[in-house]
């Protein structure tokens, strides 16, 4: 599992560096040919490694509701986020790993509900949830580099 931990840090760097410096303004932009903005690729991966590892294993997110609703999947960016807002996400990338090897160490995910994902992928464990979040938060850094392009950022 550390090593699966520390893939999510790295990831999570990555998402960190990507986004540094960029202007609110263009972390909201939706530009043409795509569904969201890079701010929103961000929190839609805090909130989706919430779902699969707290959720899950039924147990409470880290997250307040109204973040896990307006991220979750099947979502699409709403009105333009702030720059605190933006700041809120940035600190729930960096913690996100900590909390995690954190409550592994100190909460029961043995109760784990089986969730077939849209990926083709069942996750069945904890283990097979970190492991597929890894998966889903580099396809999501994927799009950040893309979008960055797209907007000649």
């Amino acid at each position: 599992m550390k090593n699966h931990i520390n893939i999510l840090r790295a990831t999570r760097k990555n998402y960190l560096k990507a986004l540094e410096g960029v202007p609110v303004k263009l972390l909201n932009k939706v530009p043409e040919g795509f569904n969201n903005n890079l701010i929103w690729n961000a929190a839609h991966a805090v909130v989706t490694q919430q779902l699969l590892c707290y959720s899950l294993a039924g147990l409470a997110s880290r997250l307040p509701g109204e973040i896990i609703e307006a991220y979750r999947k099947g979502s699409r960016p709403g009105k333009e986020i702030d720059q605190a807002a933006v700041e809120q996400i940035m600190e729930w990338l960096s913690a996100g790993p900590d909390w995690l090897e954190k409550d592994l160490a100190e909460q029961d995910f043995k109760n784990f509900r089986e969730y077939p994902t849209s990926y083709g992928y069942t996750v069945s464990s904890i283990e097979d949830a970190i492991a597929f979040n890894n998966v889903h938060e580099g396809m999501h850094l994927g799009y950040i580099i893309a979008l960055k392009k797209q907007l000649k950022i």
